[in-house]
């Protein structure tokens, strides 16, 4: 999960670098794609932390619902004896 939302933030991000610094910006084609990359480089890494924090947040919630499944279920196994 996490490798793909950095990976697709990333391309995501190089592509509006390439139209806004080549198209808007007249940059030069080295200029424009150097930048791109160092964009596309430095969101991966903010699409892999984000993506650390979403699946340790799925994580815990996960587990706190199964917590209250089984004292649901251990509280109606005692109240049926």
């Amino acid at each position: 999960m996490q490798q793909r939302m950095a990976g697709s933030m990333a391309v995501l991000a190089f592509a509006i670098c390439l139209l806004i610094g080549g198209l808007q910006a007249d940059n030069t084609f080295t200029t424009t794609v150097s930048r791109a990359l160092v964009a596309m480089a430095g969101t991966f890494v903010v699409g892999l932390i984000l993506g650390a924090v979403a699946r340790k947040m799925l994580d815990e919630n996960l587990n706190d619902e199964v917590k209250k499944l089984k004292n649901n279920e251990a509280k109606t196994a005692t109240e049926d004896r």
